[in-house]
């Protein structure tokens, strides 16, 4: 879990929780004050849930097991993907990453504006930046990866002044299963 009272202590850090439909999850502002509650409902499940089969079928692979979905205004799924890192030879090639240029595809354009995107980990700092480059509206997350993330970890790339676009980011969506299938990945090559 993310730690909102070291959040809170950030002069350049707000935070404040929302729970979803299942309980779970927390809304984070980074440098803006909060505007209004996201649409918590089951259909948020739904597509973490997508994203989770999403991890499934990477950790099938071999891949590290992070799935990813990006849902237009009309909340219907317009791409998905799992890591393919080791499947392509291609460092950048992290769930996020490949559900957003399957978007920018399906759409016929590099602004994703009205687009949320749901993932089953933390993105990295890498993952980030492209979410603010393709303008997504919402961010989506389920476990918290302390290590590499780039959002409430590490480079907090939204939190930086250089960040032209902030998403509204919503941390520990399907927390507890994206975690188990991330540690069950792990447990077996260890």
């Amino acid at each position: 879990m993310i730690s909102l009272s070291w959040l809170a202590t950030r002069s350049s850090v707000r935070a404040s929780t929302y729970p979803d439909c299942a309980g779970e999850g927390k809304r984070l502002d980074l440098l803006r004050a909060p505007r209004h509650r996201p649409p918590m409902t089951g259909k948020t499940n739904h597509f973490m849930a997508a994203a989770l089969d999403e991890a499934r079928l990477a950790a099938s692979r071999g891949e590290v097991p992070v799935g990813a979905v990006i849902v237009d205004a009309e909340g219907r799924i317009i791409a998905r993907a799992g890591n393919r890192v080791i499947t392509d030879r291609d460092p950048t090639a992290h769930a996020e990453l490949l559900a957003i240029r399957a978007a920018a595809a399906a759409l016929g354009s590099e602004r994703l504006a009205n687009c949320d995107l749901y993932v089953t980990l933390e993105p990295c700092a890498m993952c980030a930046q492209a979410i603010a480059f393709a303008r997504l509206r919402r961010l989506y997350y389920g476990a918290e990866d302390p290590k590499g993330g780039g959002v409430a970890h590490g480079a907090r790339v939204f939190s930086q002044p250089t960040c032209h676009h902030r998403p509204e980011v919503y941390g520990g969506i399907g927390e507890q299963a994206a975690a188990a299938i991330l540690k069950d990945f792990f447990a077996v090559r260890r």
